[in-house]
């Protein structure tokens, strides 16, 4: 496999991670294990893992142009890779409250409409690369998983509700609203652009 698939990998494989780890405590609640202490320590890795899930994002496109890997297959990986982080910290936060699971649903209905619409392109020979909307739309996704993120870890590791959970979590949907926004803004882009491939051939 390519270093650019590699980095591409990190990310599905250290997704389901950030969930087990992101519901640890709430899955030994009712244990006789100290629960304090597993807040902590989540508290300080999952900011952390999330970084470095994001970094794999930069480095996979950086190694691919350095090393003149850039392959259709890479075109795929990544878009799927993203789309497996960023569904499973939403889901935590969702479940969380941080912001309403309406908009879960509806990135959940964008990013599986947009693999189905790349599988048949890639049927057809092509392999669609991200456009600016939907680099857009990520970087979106990405500052509201971190602010989310900052509030619950604050929370894990002092023990209390932190004084400006309350902005951050209306900040928190102010982002959610936008990324879906610039979501299905993106998608009608790419449909624009290749709507001619969505035709079925007789």
């Amino acid at each position: 496999m390519k270093l650019s698939n590699k980095f591409t990998l990190c990310r599905v494989v250290l997704s389901p991670v950030f969930f087990i780890l992101y519901f640890l405590p709430i899955w030994l609640t009712n244990t006789s294990i100290q629960i304090t202490l597993i807040n902590k320590i989540t508290g300080f890795v999952l900011i952390p893992l999330l970084a470095f899930m994001e970094f794999t994002d930069f480095l996979d496109g950086f190694s691919a142009r350095r090393a003149n890997e850039v392959s259709d297959f890479g075109k795929l990986f990544d878009p799927f890779a993203d789309v497996i982080e960023h569904l499973t910290t939403f889901a935590c936060f969702a479940f969380s409250g941080y912001f309403h699971v309406a908009f879960l649903i509806l990135i959940i209905y964008r990013e599986f409409t947009m693999n189905f619409i790349r599988m048949v392109a890639a049927k057809k020979g092509v392999a669609i690369a991200a456009r600016k909307g939907g680099k857009f739309k990520t970087v979106l996704y990405v500052v509201t998983g971190f602010v989310a993120l900052l509030v619950e870890c604050v929370t894990r590791v002092t023990g209390e509700v932190p004084s400006f959970a309350g902005g951050f979590k209306v900040a928190v949907t102010v982002l959610a609203v936008l990324s879906v926004i610039a979501a299905y803004a993106s998608f009608i882009d790419y449909i624009t652009n290749f709507k001619s491939l969505l035709v079925e051939e007789k």
